[in-house]
């Protein structure tokens, strides 16, 4: 199953990266450009692990940590409860 942003949830690009509003509580995220980048791979229907390749090629950073910094980026979006799949 591919991810999706949660039903309610909104997007909009800013000037420092991306914004995720819940419309059911009213709360909101921003993203700094990295994580924007992790999530926008995400539900273009790329794995976690091409997200990471992904990341090392834009950024200076190690394939492991790419692939750490995409794990806990997703993992914070699915606790905050912001993405399903």
């Amino acid at each position: 199953m591919a991810l999706t942003l949660r039903s309610g949830v909104l997007m909009t690009d800013t000037e420092y990266g991306t914004a995720l509003l819940d419309q059911r509580s009213g709360e909101y995220w921003t993203l700094n450009p990295t994580a924007a980048a992790v999530l926008r791979a995400l539900l273009e229907g790329r794995s976690a692990r091409q997200a990471a390749t992904a990341l090392t090629g834009e950024y200076d950073v190690a394939p492991e940590e790419a692939e750490e910094d995409v794990l806990r980026i997703l993992g914070e979006l699915r606790d905050a409860r912001l993405v399903s799949g």
